[in-house]
């Protein structure tokens, strides 16, 4: 067997099957108010880009690419836009898992633990069960791993829609970026409503966000690749440990695994707790969660912070939605078994990537400015260190001199 033909760890058609049937179906809504929310998030997404163009002052590695001909002739574009539900937003993300893990199904060929069926089968309601758990949480994400575009929801604005019709290919115009850019749907609208936001601005202001993402990746072609290359290979190295560990007497296996759901349920909610089962990783492995960990700080913060600073011009209510945004993703008023839960998906380690990336993208800007910054997208030997995260005038003056 070749390591081409190596079958995959989990069987991810039948985790995003599982993921699409369990996820919650999201807010009701008019026909009227769903052909508002796809048309409006299409709008946003395209509007966006020459914001974020102008506010980061980077540019695609190959020029600004401009849609021809419709109605947005002459636009810039950074990628496909998607517009999706619940269950297509779980398949993208099925599809990425798969990419990220290939390292998995060779580390654990070359142990001699090829996963069986059953194995695949039970990863797949693992994953499938964690997806639709992660699903209505989500209001978009860029996947810069794409390579050919998701089928699209049916459009609630085409008269021939019906319920349960099957989606439709994307257009050309849809799949013709690298990349792809996610927006869910349903949870933009439920966000919306809770939230008590104006829908136009919050819905530019999160493509804004987004839409950063997209050009990250688009100025830095190699930056996708080095992040999975630098996470397939953590994968592996832990893969080995876990097998390593499963050769172990029972009672040691017991108790790792008890220190690393003690550390979940009992640990403190708070910024700079222990991530989840940290103990489980050997120092060398911690280092190059840190590492990958800096590198995720800076796109968020990056993006959190070119977000805000496009400005109440474009976004008359930008202070008033970031007020209430943090609120929200901070856990305001959340019952503890959603804290827990949240601590289990890392997302606690997630929300302090922000606030990391926010404080070192402010500070390099004060030192350097915003084009002395943007020099952080010019090589891999000029991304910022887990140390200079936290240290930021190391960055300027590693780089800068």
């Amino acid at each position: 067997m070749t390591r081409t033909s190596l079958p995959p760890v989990v069987d991810w058609p039948a985790a995003a099957e599982i993921a699409g049937r369990l996820a919650p179906p999201g807010p009701r809504a008019s026909r009227g108010e769903l052909q508002d929310l796809v048309g409006g998030l299409r709008e946003a997404a395209g509007d966006a880009t020459e914001h974020v163009l102008a506010t980061t002052r980077m540019t695609p590695a190959g020029g600004v690419r401009r849609v021809a001909g419709g109605p947005r002739d002459g636009a810039a574009q950074l990628g496909s836009v998607l517009v999706v539900d619940r269950a297509r937003w779980a398949l993208a993300n099925t599809e990425v898992m798969a990419s990220m893990t290939e390292p998995l199904a060779a580390a654990l060929d070359d142990a001699g633990s090829a996963p069986s069926q059953t194995s695949r089968m039970g990863g797949a309601v693992e994953v499938g069960g964690l997806l639709a758990v992660l699903a209505p949480r989500v209001l978009g994400q860029f996947d810069p791993y794409a390579r050919l575009a998701l089928p699209t929801p049916p459009d609630p604005s085409d008269p021939a829609h019906v319920p349960g019709a099957p989606a439709r290919p994307a257009s050309h115009d849809e799949s013709g970026g690298a990349g792809r850019l996610l927006l869910v749907a349903p949870n933009m609208l439920h966000a919306e409503r809770a939230m008590g936001v104006t829908p136009h601005d919050f819905r530019l202001w999160v493509c804004l966000h987004e839409q950063t993402h997209a050009l990250q990746f688009a100025a830095a072609p190699w930056l996708a690749e080095h992040l999975r290359g630098r996470v397939g290979g953590l994968l592996q190295d832990i893969t080995r440990t876990a097998l390593d560990l499963s050769r172990a007497p029972l009672l040691d296996k017991v108790a790792a695994v008890g220190r690393g759901v003690a550390d979940v349920v009992t640990g403190p909610f708070r910024e700079g707790g222990r991530a989840p089962f940290e103990r489980m990783l050997s120092p060398a492995q911690k280092d190059e969660m840190a590492e990958i960990t800096a590198v995720m700080a800076l796109l968020e913060g990056h993006a959190d912070v070119m977000m805000d600073a496009v400005g109440p011009r474009v976004v008359p209510t930008v202070r008033q939605i970031r007020a209430r945004f943090d609120k929200r993703r901070d856990g305001e008023g959340a019952p503890r078994l959603d804290l827990v839960l949240r601590r289990l998906l890392g997302m606690d380690a997630k929300l302090a990537q922000y606030r990391d990336g926010v404080s070192f993208v402010r500070a390099v800007e004060r030192e350097v400015g915003r084009d002395g910054l943007n020099a952080v997208w010019t090589s891999v030997q000029a991304l910022p260190t887990a140390r200079e995260i936290a240290d930021p005038r190391a960055w300027v003056r590693r780089v800068h001199g």
